[in-house]
């Protein structure tokens, strides 16, 4: 009996390494490949963005906006009023018009798929007017 019990220690701890083995072989092993569903699908909202400059007839000057990019571009006027629109599907776009002439009056308008989310009118020499939607 003094000897025995060190063969029972090695085949119960060589049991105990099997089933550990095999419970980390079962968590651990590869799953079957479960085909993932990918929706691609976009949300469609198309957008009218109308930039537009007014005041009196025969202004020139110029007009600094963003296009649908957000990248700045320039134009220049010789009357007004001035248009601009952007149709887009993107789900947000930064509007913004900045518009200058030789007029005592300029004002300025964003409308967005028919609401106008901003206009502003100056009244002063050289006039400067500019609009702003953070998200339209």
């Amino acid at each position: 009996m003094r000897r025995a019990w060190l063969p029972l220690v090695v085949v119960l701890i060589a049991t105990l390494a099997v089933f550990a083995g095999s419970r980390i072989h079962a968590v651990m092993a590869p799953k079957e490949a479960v085909p993932a569903v990918i929706d691609e699908s976009r949300p469609v909202i198309p957008k009218d963005v109308i930039y537009e400059v007014f005041g009196p007839a025969g202004t020139t000057g110029q007009v600094n906006f963003l296009d649908e990019n957000s990248q700045p571009q320039r134009a220049d006027f010789t009357t007004l009023p001035w248009t601009f629109t952007i149709s887009t599907k993107l789900t947000s776009i930064f509007a913004n018009v900045v518009a200058q002439g030789d007029s005592d009056s300029l004002g300025c308008r964003i409308t967005v798929n028919g609401e106008v989310r901003d206009e502003q009118i100056v009244n002063a020499f050289g006039a400067q007017v500019f609009c702003l939607v953070k998200s339209a």
